[in-house]
């Protein structure tokens, strides 16, 4: 919706990776079988969140992915400020070239505010936070071989979740 799948893709691996106790390294094609998103893809992601320093890739038998000690503290908007190379919510909503408040295209006013609240729901969630939330089990997760496990939804403070 907001984010690109590039960044959708990139969230669910590292919380999958947090969520992992053991911290021994997981191939990129058991992220995605679990996930159930396009192998080379993600692998490109997970690679490209290694270079950045996101994660430790390992190569060879016993090879993979592993979480880099405090990585787990990246809140989402930094996450996908690192996976999209830029700051989250630059430009026109409507993807006007000139939109600022000199500019201001039809949206601007109404979405300023609205962008501003979702910037900070953004940066107070943690991947860490949201692993251990998995771990507790406040989650619907997809599991491996087409089954469902389900879970209580997160309640959130003034909101209204099915």
């Amino acid at each position: 919706m907001l984010l690109s799948k590039t960044s959708e893709y990139a969230l669910q691996a590292l919380i999958y990776l947090a969520a992992q106790t053991s911290g021994e390294p997981v191939l990129s094609r058991d992220i995605s079988d679990y996930l159930r998103v396009p192998a080379q893809y993600l692998a490109k992601i997970l690679q490209d969140l290694a270079k950045r320093g996101v994660l430790d890739s390992f190569k060879g038998r016993g090879g993979g992915f592993v979480m880099r000690s405090g990585a787990e503290q990246l809140n989402i908007l930094e996450v996908v400020e690192i996976v999209e190379g830029q700051p989250f919510g630059q430009g026109c909503v409507l993807g006007l070239k000139a939109c600022a408040d000199e500019t201001a295209c039809p949206m601007h006013y109404q979405w300023k505010p609205l962008k501003a609240e979702v910037i900070g729901l953004l940066s107070r969630q943690t991947i860490g936070s949201m692993a251990e939330a998995v771990r507790a089990g406040h989650y619907r997760i997809h599991l491996p071989g087409g089954s469902e496990l389900h879970m209580r939804p997160v309640r959130v403070p003034g909101r209204n979740l099915p």
